[in-house]
């Protein structure tokens, strides 16, 4: 793990899901002791919890987009 971790909530998604692939690659390896993999566990779980929100954020906003007529009938378009 980082030795300075950042908050969680102020990594970008793609920080937050590579961190997170960290995490679980650590805990599989199984080399540490309880404390420090609930300590892991803890962290991943507040990873994952971010990412799932950042991607509620971009969901909605493509939403929004979208009922705003931004961003339809963009499969149409491509072949032109």
């Amino acid at each position: 793990m980082a030795k300075t971790e950042k908050k969680v909530e102020d990594l970008s998604y793609e920080e937050a899901q590579a961190e997170l692939e960290n995490v679980v690659a650590e805990l599989e390896a199984e080399v540490h002791n309880l404390d420090a993999a609930l300590a892991l566990f803890e962290r991943g779980q507040a990873l994952a919890k971010c990412c799932a929100a950042l991607l509620d954020q971009a969901e909605l906003k493509v939403k929004q987009l979208t009922a705003d007529g931004d961003l339809t009938n963009m499969e149409g378009e491509q072949g032109d």
